[in-house]
């Protein structure tokens, strides 16, 4: 009885509505604000490089997340075929994340390292060249498109103020710091190291020295997927689950 009166009511049903739209939102919303706290920390995790975010960028831009997940399960078959399973720190400071189930293509969480920096320039030029049967198109176009620089530092303002710890000098230095990565020769490796730490690949992506295009972005990018968190300095009996 209650409920046919509460329906009858239009404003009060519309209230009730947004009552209970407001808890759910508050339900997903709040835990954002104690993520540092929320999630545990992982040795070697950092943010993006501003070339790896430039290429992320691409990523999402190009839809690749239509048919990549980047969320490897526990579950064993995950687990064996594409190893580790992910960790939430390992995406805590992705703006929006790129877990994703759709998987056309294989699961992208740990592809850093597993192929060579030639072997994704040509997968991405002519995947079937490659893969046998893929339906992946190509992308040879971001070898040829210089990559936009100047839009670096406001991407990293705009994830500082999300919550992404970027400092001043890493927001300062962001569009030669992508130059610098992606140019072995500059001799700037080590502004780049203190800037970043240790586990940042320095060299020519796309085997095109003298220009940083978006090729080398997306491959810096798929190289450092998988790789930030030290693994083995986790708890062994985590590891092992």
């Amino acid at each position: 009885m209650n409920q046919a009166r509460l329906e009858r009511n239009g404003i009060a049903f519309a209230c009730m509505i947004l009552f209970v739209a407001s808890l759910g939102g508050i339900f997903e919303i709040a835990p954002l604000f104690t993520i540092e706290n929320t999630v545990e920390k992982a040795p070697g995790m950092r943010p993006y490089t501003p070339l790896e975010l430039a290429g992320r960028d691409i990523y999402v831009r190009e839809g690749c997340y239509a048919c990549h997940s980047q969320m490897i399960r526990t579950l064993r078959s995950d687990v064996e075929r594409y190893g580790h399973f992910s960790l939430a720190a390992e995406s805590m400071y992705d703006h929006p994340h790129q877990w994703g189930s759709k998987r056309t293509g294989p699961d992208l969480a740990r592809i850093g390292g597993k192929y060579s920096d030639a072997w994704h320039v040509a997968h991405l030029k002519s995947p079937r060249a490659l893969v046998q049967g893929s339906v992946m198109p190509g992308y040879g176009f971001l070898a040829e498109n210089r990559l936009d620089t100047q839009s670096l530092a406001p991407a990293l303002t705009a994830l500082s103020r999300a919550g992404v710890p970027y400092s001043d000098a890493q927001i300062a230095h962001a569009e030669q710091d992508a130059v610098y990565q992606a140019d072995p020769d500059a001799l700037n490796e080590d502004e780049l190291i203190e800037r970043y730490g240790d586990n940042v690949q320095v060299r020519d992506f796309d085997g095109n020295p003298g220009r940083v295009t978006e090729m080398d972005a997306l491959v810096a990018y798929l190289q450092m997927l998988g790789t930030l968190v030290e693994l083995e300095a986790l708890n062994p009996e985590e590891i092992a689950r």
